[in-house]
């Protein structure tokens, strides 16, 4: 049952910790709607930073940095999983923090995350924690080949290598430096997805629509939402799933988890990001409440509304290797005059100066009346910009 709760109205200042492109978006949503933004990342050129009231430039642990967040806010969340939980949980002594340093130090660990899906119910890979040699060598040879993952500090595909035999997976823990792991067993996959998640302090939880995802090289590349992208049952299951996962971390915030759909059309989750995810970019142009607000409503204690996605969308990253398409050495600037030409194209860059391969460096949603009509403008528009096909 929901528990009245007093709400931040506009006008009050909300932390984030982080000042990249989470953050910026965020910011952006919050300003949008009255309140003022304070952001603490050690970059004084954070994209975040750059937007804010206020810029803090310290450490994550910088205890002088930390009291004057929290001296100018009067909630604080985060931007990206890897900030440190203690961070979280010294602001926590002084004031509303979402999501909690608890469910944070979950995400940032592959061996207690797996361990979390189980404790739910919710259906997981075959996996096996690989913490000493001792562990290592009582490896069943069923979870071969497999994909090993250190765990902790791993996003993007990085921290993490295929092996198929057990030399290689010897080998591979050593080329890993020997930290603690996590092996998973590899499943013949069809497709993956992800569901986000809003749940607020008085227990309510709302969800955007299953998202559809493709990865190129572990990053993800393009996001496809509308009525059927998965069949009805799948999508139930996953945002039943997600729902699992938020209330039995009790968690307070934006949430997305990332699914495998295996070839047999069955469903386990991967992963869990604490804060909004690449995924739900879309929403920014096609929900009529994205997930950046959502993060905004959970953080003020204000209602959460149930998104309606009012258009077809797709999402396509912009990595920085858009830049140097046409080029070896020099940075050129993608053709944006003739992707903007294109009906339903929205652009979204996040102000960083310096493009690098790999580097994401923006998102550009695509909305239509029809998924084919939006399908189509995506695919002129990875064609303008050098995207492979999808």
């Amino acid at each position: 049952m929901s528990t009245a709760l007093k709400p931040l109205l506009p006008g009050s200042t909300l932390g984030v910790l982080g000042g990249g492109q989470l953050g910026r978006m965020w910011a952006h949503a919050a300003q949008r709607m009255g309140y003022n933004t304070a952001v603490l990342d050690p970059d004084a050129q954070s994209p975040a930073g750059l937007v804010s009231h206020h810029h803090i430039h310290t450490d994550y642990l910088d205890a002088a940095g930390l009291k004057q967040l929290a001296a100018v806010c009067q909630a604080v969340t985060t931007e990206f999983e890897n900030v440190p939980a203690d961070a979280l949980a010294q602001l926590a002594a002084t004031l509303p923090v979402s999501p909690a340093a608890s469910a944070v130090a979950v995400a940032q660990d592959r061996a207690r995350e797996k361990a979390h899906f189980v404790k739910c119910g919710v259906p997981v890979a075959p996996h096996a924690v690989i913490d000493t040699p001792e562990q290592l060598a009582a490896v069943n040879d069923n979870l071969l080949p497999g994909i090993l993952k250190t765990s902790r500090m791993g996003y993007d595909g990085k921290g993490q290598l295929r092996v198929t035999t057990r030399d290689e997976l010897n080998a591979g823990w050593a080329k890993l430096g020997k930290v603690p792991c996590v092996l998973e067993k590899m499943l013949p996959l069809a497709s993956e997805c992800s569901v986000i998640v809003a749940r607020g302090r008085d227990g309510a939880m709302v969800n955007l629509p299953v998202q559809r995802n493709l990865h190129r090289d572990g990053i993800l590349a393009v996001t496809e939402v509308f009525a059927g992208n998965v069949p009805e049952a799948l999508a139930s299951q996953a945002i039943a799933a997600a729902k699992a996962v938020a209330q039995e971390l009790n968690y307070v915030g934006v949430l997305c988890v990332e699914f495998f759909v295996l070839a047999d059309s069955s469903l386990v989750v991967n992963e869990i990001a604490p804060r909004p995810h690449n995924s739900g970019h879309y929403s920014q142009d096609a929900c009529d409440v994205s997930q950046f607000e959502l993060q905004v409503r959970t953080m003020a204690d204000l209602p959460l509304t149930q998104p309606r996605l009012h258009s077809p969308a797709f999402m396509l990253n912009l990595l920085g290797d858009l830049w140097f398409a046409n080029t070896n050495a020099a940075q050129v600037e993608p053709a944006w005059q003739k992707v903007l030409a294109l009906p339903g194209t929205h652009l979204h860059l996040y102000g960083k100066t310096e493009a690098r391969v790999g580097r994401k460096m923006g998102h550009l949603n695509i909305t239509a009346k029809t998924p084919e009509a939006a399908r189509a403008v995506a695919l002129q528009a990875a064609a303008i910009l050098g995207i492979a096909s999808f």
